[in-house]
C-alpha cells in the first residue's frame, strides 16, 4: 500500500460512527424538547374527551326523546342541568362538594402515610411480607362497602366511621403499589447506594423510593380511587345530620325523594371530582416521572 493511499472505512466502523453520532444527538437535545406543543395538547388530549362527552349527551337526549323510560325515571340532560343550577343558586353545590373533598383528602393523606410505612416494612422484612402479603391483597379486593356496617357498629354515625372505611379501602392499594415498585428496583441501585453510604432513612429517601417511584405512583393513583369510592359508600350508608351533607348523603337523599334529576346530577358531580383529581394531580406527576426517565415519548 502506497504512502499516498487512503483506507476506506469498514462497514463496522461506519455503523459504530453512526451509533455514536446518534447518541451525541440525544445528549445534545434541548431539555424542553419532550414538552408537547399547546396545539397538539388540545388536539390530542382535550378535544377527544369533549367529543366523547358531546356524543354521550346526544345519545342521552335521543333516548329521552324516544321515551324509552318515563321522564321521572330518565330525565333529560336539561333537567339534570336544572338540578345542578338549583344547587348553585341555593348555595349548596360547592359546600357539598367541599365536604366530601375535605374528607377524601384528609383520609387519603393518612392512608398515604400508613400505606407507605406498611409497604416499606413489608419490603424490608421478607417473612412478614409472606405472612401479611396475602391478607393485604385480599383486603384490596374486598369491596369497601362491606366495611361500612362494621365501622358503624364500632364507631357509630361519626366521622371516624367514614375515615375508617377510607383507610381500609386505600391503604392496601398504596402498600401493594409500593411493594410492586420495590420489587422492580435493580439490585445494582441498592448496592451502589450502600457503597455511597446510603443506609437507613437515607437509603429509603435517596435510593429506594426514587427507584420505585413508577410503581409507587401507580399505587397512589389506585389508592385515591379506592379512597374516593370508599368515601361515597360510607356517606351513602352512614347518613346522619350530624355528619353534614356530602355527595354520598346528597345522593341518598335524592334517591329517597325519587328525584332522578338530582340523582344523576350528584353522580355527575362525583364523576367530575374523580376526573379532576386525576387530570390535575396524578396525570402531571406521571408525565414528570416519565420525562425524568426518558420515557416521555413512550406514551401517546
Amino acid at each position: 500500500m502506497g504512502a499516498g493511499e487512503t483506507v476506506a472505512p469498514r462497514t463496522g466502523d461506519r455503523e459504530t460512527a453512526a451509533v455514536e453520532a446518534g447518541l451525541d444527538a440525544l445528549d445534545s437535545a434541548p431539555a424542553g424538547s419532550g414538552r408537547v406543543p399547546l396545539g397538539r395538547l388540545l388536539r390530542e388530549r382535550v378535544l377527544p374527551p369533549l367529543a366523547a362527552a358531546v356524543v354521550v349527551l346526544l345519545l342521552w337526549q335521543a333516548v329521552y326523546e324516544a321515551e324509552v323510560k318515563p321522564d321521572y325515571l330518565l330525565p333529560s340532560p336539561a333537567d339534570v342541568w336544572g338540578a345542578l343550577s338549583d344547587q348553585w343558586y341555593e348555595g349548596t353545590l360547592l359546600s357539598t362538594v367541599w365536604t366530601s373533598m375535605e374528607r377524601g383528602a384528609l383520609g387519603f393523606a393518612v392512608a398515604v402515610v400508613l400505606g407507605t410505612a406498611l409497604g416499606l416494612l413489608l419490603g424490608a422484612v421478607r417473612p412478614l411480607r409472606f405472612a401479611v402479603g396475602p391478607v393485604l391483597s385480599g383486603l384490596q379486593s374486598l369491596p369497601s362497602v362491606a366495611w361500612v356496617p362494621a365501622a358503624v357498629v364500632w364507631f357509630g354515625l361519626t366521622d371516624a366511621t367514614i375515615y375508617a372505611v377510607i383507610l381500609l379501602g386505600a391503604v392496601p392499594s398504596i402498600a401493594n403499589g409500593l411493594l410492586s415498585g420495590v420489587d422492580q428496583v435493580p439490585p445494582l441501585y441498592l448496592r451502589a447506594g450502600r457503597v455511597l453510604g446510603a443506609r437507613g432513612p437515607a437509603r429509603v429517601r435517596h435510593v429506594l423510593l426514587p427507584a420505585a417511584l413508577p410503581g409507587y405512583l401507580a399505587g397512589l393513583k389506585q389508592g385515591w380511587a379506592f379512597a374516593w369510592r370508599s368515601l361515597m359508600a360510607a356517606e351513602l350508608i352512614a347518613s346522619s345530620p350530624e355528619l353534614g351533607l356530602g355527595l354520598g348523603q346528597l345522593l341518598e337523599n335524592a334517591r329517597s325523594y325519587q328525584d332522578m334529576a338530582l340523582v344523576l346530577a350528584t353522580i355527575a358531580e362525583i364523576l367530575t371530582v374523580g376526573i379532576a383529581v386525576d387530570l390535575l394531580l396524578f396525570a402531571p406527576l406521571e408525565r414528570r416521572v416519565l420525562r425524568t426517565r426518558g420515557l416521555a415519548g413512550a406514551r401517546p
